[in-house]
């Protein structure tokens, strides 16, 4: 298998999860000085190597792979930085490898907040605040009380980033 960007995606990509993934797990923050530049790096690169058509699909790329989790954020189960680290990495990734990216890092954000709430003993009390959370997800407002993800076991997303970005580069075509 092999990589299925060119090396000038390939590399900033693994280079800016990896920085966000040790941040993340030392200090529980992404912070913007790492996220801001990154996204218009990855614009600026798209430019330079596909012009409109390159930097359009960037643009789409980060707005998508952002969106995606932006109602994690809303909900309180994510930071910020999280959204805005996978915003930049859609960026460089563009579509529709930062599809590939958003999805791979919600499964793996999944398998490690399982393995983190076993690892801890509190797997079964997680599962059943999960299922207690279902029925007020549909009508819970953004500004509603503490943001549930704050209460539980800590899990550091842009590791789940980092696996999300590793599997958008290599993944079988």
């Amino acid at each position: 298998m092999s990589v299925n960007s060119p090396l000038g995606v390939a590399v900033p990509v693994l280079l800016l999860t990896a920085a966000a993934t040790l941040l993340d797990v030392r200090t529980r923050k992404i912070p913007n000085l790492i996220t801001g530049p990154a996204l218009l790096l990855g614009l600026g690169a798209h430019l330079v190597l596909g012009g409109g058509p390159g930097v359009l699909s960037a643009v789409a790329g980060a707005l998508l792979a952002g969106g995606i989790l932006l109602p994690g954020w809303l909900a309180g189960w994510m930071g910020a930085g999280d959204v805005k680290l996978m915003a930049a990495v859609g960026a460089w990734l563009a579509l529709p490898a930062s599809l590939y990216a958003v999805l791979a890092a919600m499964v793996a954000g999944g398998i490690i907040a399982v393995i983190a709430a076993a690892s801890r003993g509190t797997l079964l009390q997680s599962l059943r605040g999960a299922v207690l959370l279902l029925p007020g997800l549909a009508t819970r407002s953004a500004k509603s009380g503490t943001p549930t993800g704050r209460r539980g076991t800590y899990v550091p997303f842009a590791l789940a980033i980092l696996a999300g970005a590793v599997f958008a580069l290599w993944r079988p075509i």
